[in-house]
């Protein structure tokens, strides 16, 4: 199936979304769980919600659908589609009077993360965030590594902009140590990302 942005431009990660228009589970393995990354951040969000801790949901995208087959009288297969306007983030909410705005990604590197993972449209969007103080960040899952992390939105903008001058192709999985937060994951949440928050707001706070 074929995904384009409001431009024309071929969407190349459209897979996970071809496997929910289709009612399938994405093959990544969470946890050894059987749940996708998304997955576990949704009920972890189910949970804060339901704690009332914050309520953060899953942005929609909308999308224009043009083209699609019926195999059969039962299926339809979308075999063409567009988003009829350029995604943003992943996520956003409020939590104890902070607003929040994260995207939620994965890589099967072991070393580094790709910046080849993020578009121009999302990084704008989390820089005029950032003017309005909102709160930041991207989650990370090093599937391979069964490791997550919090990694700021301050941080990806100042290395997104120095890439585009040196060239450089990924964050190493060095520097997410070392200025990132690990997640450690539980079970009620599953991703307890708020306590990385609440360690970032802590240090934005000494800071200023």
């Amino acid at each position: 199936m074929a995904f384009h942005y409001p431009n024309g431009t071929p969407y190349s990660n459209h897979e996970a979304i071809t496997h929910k228009k289709q009612g399938k589970k994405a093959p990544t393995q969470f946890g050894k769980r059987g749940m996708d990354f998304e997955e576990e951040i949704n009920q972890s969000n189910a949970y804060y919600l339901n704690h009332n801790t914050a309520v953060i949901h899953k942005k929609p995208t909308p999308v224009q659908i043009v083209k699609v087959d019926y195999p059969r009288r039962s299926a339809a297969v979308i075999k063409e589609a567009y988003f009829r306007q350029a995604s943003t983030t992943d996520y956003n909410g409020v939590y104890n009077g902070y607003y929040l705005d994260f995207e939620a990604k994965e890589t099967k590197n072991k070393t580094s993360f790709p910046f080849k993972n993020f578009h121009q449209h999302q990084i704008k969007h989390i820089q005029n965030c950032l003017v309005q103080k909102g709160i930041c960040f991207i989650l990370i899952w090093f599937s391979s590594l069964n490791r997550c992390f919090f990694f700021s939105g301050e941080d990806l903008v100042s290395y997104w902009l120095e890439q585009e001058k040196t060239g450089r192709k990924s964050l190493p999985l060095s520097l997410i140590e070392e200025l990132g937060i690990e997640i450690k994951l539980g079970i009620a949440p599953r991703i307890p990302y708020l306590k990385a928050v609440e360690q970032y707001i802590s240090t934005r706070s000494i800071q200023s």
